[in-house]
């Protein structure tokens, strides 16, 4: 007999287009194979078979609109009976991720995580639903068998459990708490804000981004008149550049929302602090609840640094600030020379600020190699009204007409009122807000975890992820450590092991550079050849009006596999991408060379920086080495 196959559960949408049908009549399906393909204004989805069969009629078709519960086809179930689809019901049984008879490999020590930025079950056991314990017993230790009783004792007194409980839904919380969902476990994910995706969607990464586009347009608009096409004078309208800010913000958050009900993680907004090994606080009031865990993720971030004696004034922003855009000062002050900063600067000197920049530091981007900085510096500091090196702010003094700011540098005092100062000297982490004592786990005095390579903290059932383990404080360096979080909290063999992580400063030009660095290379001594490429060599970088740009590559001298990449340009963090591929892999000079780039693009420029290395160069001539 025939069964009905209905669109599952999609969220709050209604009527959602079909887009693309990939299934007929007379087909078989396994479950879990795709059917069709729906898309709303938030994402791209496809709806599964729930179970294996044959395909007796498809009853849609391309442009139609369906809802939650819309029959889609009718379909004769294998066997005669009906394969359920997993889900992440705590009842529900989740041995396909167990791991029986495997042993765990030993976690490496736990280290010290770095300082602040400038700029589980184990394998061996069955997985267990929300509400079994178990006594130890074969491929079960003792501290397993405590463990569970712990939180079957903690959840007594609370107002629900979970398998796995996430602190904070940034890239890192939210990517641990879908892995764990999609491997089974019973997900709560508790954030603070009132939409998924923490600083980075909300107040960081995405809105920042979407403002860099905007001062990026402007730019090259004006740029364009050395090349015989000139436009007239922008004008800013401020609530449109927020909307277009606001509505890239809205659809990725958006789409946070929908995955999460789609793969039944449980949202509960409010601040969350520990009260127990077992137990988080969530809200207060009447609103205050009680959640018991057996297994804790903290992907709970940091907050923008204060300057010491730092005044209250809302003309004194952070980089929440900052992105509020509140209107377009006359004057900005910029308290630090990092990437944050450098960003902020670029946007509002775009948007017709002037801006002036001071560095504590001998050199902006502190960190980076100053080969690369100088390049950045040479095109970017013509925006800034002034760049002071080795300077300090000695005092913040709210008046009438300004923000009066006495500064301290090479050549001594100086100082000057402005309309707006932005201070953007590094982040915090939050370590001290979550009541981390009260379960046990350690924090230093800045605010960090330490962490083993599976994120686990001294406390075996509680993992840690993100800028609150330390440098580099990065959403993708979040979102992968998530996953092994994940992971590891659900009985996975798995580990936090990279050879680079890839930092991107989105100025104009951007910069990005992965692995050893130069200037690490000589403090640590580490043996490299270097090998750049200069983009005024460059096809494609000659037609985009570009002046300047290099892609430097550093290569192992023992055994000539790549360790470091930088590169200086438009595009450079897309074109970085593929050097940290290559550190991944092991690469030498040869196998980066003999890759075909396509022709004429910047891509090319990673191509010949390799071939200078092995000596194979005809795009440039360069004399032979003695």
């Amino acid at each position: 007999m025939a069964r009905e196959i209905k669109v599952p559960n999609i969220g709050d949408f209604e009527a959602v287009e079909v887009i693309d049908v990939l299934v007929k009549a007379g087909d078989t399906v396994a479950a879990e194979d795709s059917l069709i393909t729906l898309e709303s204004d938030k994402a791209a989805m496809d709806v599964p078979s729930p179970f294996a069969g044959k395909l007796t009629e498809v009853k849609v078709k391309v442009g139609d609109k369906v809802s939650e519960g819309d029959v889609i086809a009718l379909a004769e179930a294998s066997g005669g009976g009906e394969e359920a689809a997993p889900d992440n019901d705590a009842d529900s049984a989740q041995g396909e991720h167990s791991k029986a008879g495997e042993k765990q490999e030993q976690p490496e020590p736990r280290s010290e995580p770095e300082a602040e930025a400038t700029g589980g079950e184990s394998a061996g056991e069955p997985s267990r639903a929300d509400t079994g314990a178990g006594a130890a017993g074969p491929g079960r230790s003792a501290p397993d068998a405590e463990a569970d009783a712990a939180y079957e004792s903690a959840k007594q007194g609370a107002d629900r459990g979970c398998e796995v409980l996430i602190l904070g839904a940034g890239p890192g919380g939210y990517t641990a708490a879908f892995r764990a969902a999609d491997l089974g476990r019973n997900v709560v994910l508790v954030e603070a804000r009132e939409r998924l995706g923490g600083v980075c969607l909300n107040v960081g990464c995405i809105p920042s981004k979407a403002l860099l586009h905007a001062a990026e347009v402007i730019e090259q608009a004006h740029a364009m008149q050395q090349n015989g096409v000139e436009f007239g004078k922008p004008k800013i309208n401020l609530d449109g550049v927020r909307d277009f800010e606001q509505n890239a913000v809205k659809k990725l958050t958006g789409g946070l929302a929908q995955m999460a009900k789609q793969r039944k993680v449980s949202v509960v907004t409010g601040y969350g602090r520990f009260t127990g090994p077992h137990l988080l606080e969530v809200g207060e009031g009447k609103h205050k609840q009680t959640i018991a865990f057996r297994h804790a993720i903290i992907a709970a971030g940091s907050e923008p640094a204060r300057l010491p004696g730092q005044p209250d004034d809302p003309r004194i922003m952070d980089s929440t600030g900052a992105l509020e855009l509140a209107d377009i000062p006359k004057k900005l002050l910029v308290v630090g020379g990092g990437i944050i900063g450098l960003e902020m600067a670029q946007v509002y000197a775009a948007l017709g600020s002037q801006v002036t920049v001071v560095e504590l530091t001998d050199g902006l981007m502190p960190g980076t190699d100053r080969d690369l900085v100088r390049i950045y510096q040479k095109q970017a500091g013509e925006q800034f009204e002034a760049v002071h090196l080795e300077t300090g702010v000695k005092e913040l003094k709210p008046q009438k007409n300004g923000i009066h700011a006495k500064c301290e540098g090479p050549d001594g005092e100086w100082g000057g009122i402005y309309d707006r100062v932005l201070v953007a000297i590094g982040r915090r982490a939050n370590g001290k807000e979550i009541g981390a004592d009260a379960a046990g786990v350690s924090v230093n005095d800045r605010g960090l975890i330490s962490v083993d390579s599976q994120m686990r903290t001294n406390v075996d059932h509680i993992f840690a992820i993100g800028d609150i383990v330390g440098q580099p404080m990065l959403a993708h360096k979040a979102s992968h450590e998530g996953k092994v979080a994940a992971e590891a909290a659900s009985g996975e063999r798995s580990h936090f092991d990279v050879r680079a992580i890839p930092s991107v400063a989105y100025t104009h030009p951007e910069v990005a550079w992965a692995g050893v660095t130069e200037t690490r290379a000589g403090e640590e001594g580490i043996a490299v050849e270097k090998a750049a490429f200069p983009w005024q060599a460059n096809g494609r970088a000659l037609t985009l009006g570009v002046s300047s740009g290099t892609t430097k590559l550093l290569f192992d001298k023992d055994n000539g596999r790549i360790v470091g990449a930088g590169i200086v340009g438009p595009n450079a963090g897309e074109l970085i991408a593929e050097l940290v591929l290559a550190i991944e892999m092991g690469c030498d000079a040869e196998d980066i060379g003999l890759t075909v780039h396509p022709h004429p693009t910047l891509s090319e420029s990673v191509g010949m920086a390799a071939e200078i290395a092995a000596g194979t160069i005809t795009d440039l001539y360069l004399p032979k080495k003695r």
